[in-house]
């Protein structure tokens, strides 16, 4: 088995989660950075999830596919919970990027739930 198939997942991930990473440091840096507090937790566990889904996608076999498929379920879901808290902030372009990043991560992510194990 070969990681390709997982390709365009595991290049979401990594979009997401440098999205992520970009948008916590940016939140730190707005003037009411309390306000963001939720945003900036929920987008370093997202960051995280989504390097270490990236990961196991990449390193992934024919005995493993099924961590995978649990793992990216997980992922989307936090995904989506950043995805949420980011859109609350939509006045701030990073806010609106990160919302997208974590929306197609967790969109491709939910496609690796349906492969075969």
């Amino acid at each position: 088995m070969s990681h390709e198939k997982f390709q365009d997942c595991i290049n979401a991930c990594n979009a997401c989660a440098a999205e992520c990473e970009h948008c916590a440091t940016s939140c730190l840096h707005e003037k009411d950075a309390q306000m963001y507090a939720k945003c900036i937790e929920l987008e370093r566990y997202c960051a995280d999830m989504c390097r270490t889904a990236a990961a196991f996608m990449a390193r992934a076999d024919e005995h493993t596919t099924s961590f995978v498929n649990k793992f990216c379920s997980l992922c989307a879901e936090i995904c989506d919970a950043c995805a949420k808290e980011c859109e609350k902030h939509s006045h701030s372009e990073h806010c609106k990027k990160c919302a997208e990043a974590c929306r197609a991560c967790a969109e491709e992510c939910r496609k690796m739930e349906m492969q075969p194990a």
